[in-house]
């Protein structure tokens, strides 16, 4: 895929990936739509960017909220005339356990990191599907494998994008809408800055943001990295339960994006 004269809309723009693969991005001869919910750290990113590409425009929005997103969406639409790419980065991390088992908790979870996509591919499929182009870039995680300890409603959120992403895929393909699935393990951001248990391969936001764009640009179906969690995830889905309940116990460190 060649990024020329593409309009890239990127959520979860403000920090992390999403603010990595912003700055690469604006190299390219592309026009980006930046969304995210902090405003002030948006719009100095943007500024910045500016320098390299001018057209850059920036969105405050939830994407838990379905008319903040319907209205962004169509905002986008009417200043850049179309969308291309939606890259949809934007999601949130939570500790659960029994201890603080709660409905809020896993509500927030899930607007953000499963229904937030729902949300923003609502809005963008009537123009994709009429147009017969366009590329949904959702992001997961390797997360998505088990339910481990400490990280339950995180994992599930997690492993209902994935599953809404590989259903899109499926039924997009007639249409000629291509889906892509990205699944990280462990990534430098202000989520993960606030765990305190290990994590294994740690890799800085702009080396997965590089494997990240590489990876749309070779069209790939899933993006999985690094290899050595994507290896242990794909173990960890055909352990016997027993086994995995062990391992879970001795080892909450869960794999977060």
């Amino acid at each position: 895929m060649n990024f020329n004269d593409k309009v890239i809309l990127i959520t979860g723009a403000s920090t992390g990936i999403g603010k990595e693969m912003a700055k690469m991005l604006a190299k390219e001869n592309c026009s980006l739509a930046l969304i995210a919910r902090r405003g002030e750290i948006l719009d100095e990113l943007a500024g910045q960017i500016k320098t390299k590409n001018p057209n850059v425009k920036s969105y405050v929005c939830d994407v838990a909220k379905p008319d903040e997103v319907n209205k962004i969406v169509n905002e986008v639409r009417e200043h850049f005339k179309k969308i291309d790419i939606a890259i949809l980065n934007a999601g949130v991390g939570s500790k659960s356990s029994a201890e603080d088992y709660s409905y809020e908790n896993a509500k927030k979870t899930f607007d953000v990191n499963a229904l937030g996509i729902v949300n923003c591919v609502e809005n963008l499929l009537p123009e994709f599907i009429e147009r017969k182009d366009g590329m949904i870039v959702g992001v997961s995680s390797l997360a998505d494998s088990r339910g481990w300890q400490g990280s339950g409603f995180y994992c599930a959120s997690k492993a209902a994008a994935t599953i809404l992403l590989e259903n899109l895929r499926v039924e997009l393909k007639p249409f000629k809408v291509k889906v892509i699935t990205v699944k990280p393990g462990f990534v430098e951001t202000p989520m993960t800055a606030k765990n305190k248990f290990p994590m294994p391969f740690l890799m800085s936001a702009e080396k997965a943001a590089k494997i990240i764009i590489s990876g749309i640009k070779k069209e790939k179906r899933i993006i999985q990295f690094p290899i050595p969690t994507v290896l242990g995830a794909k173990l960890m889905r055909i352990v016997p339960e027993f086994l995995f309940e062990y391992i879970s116990r001795k080892n909450p460190s869960n794999i977060k994006d």
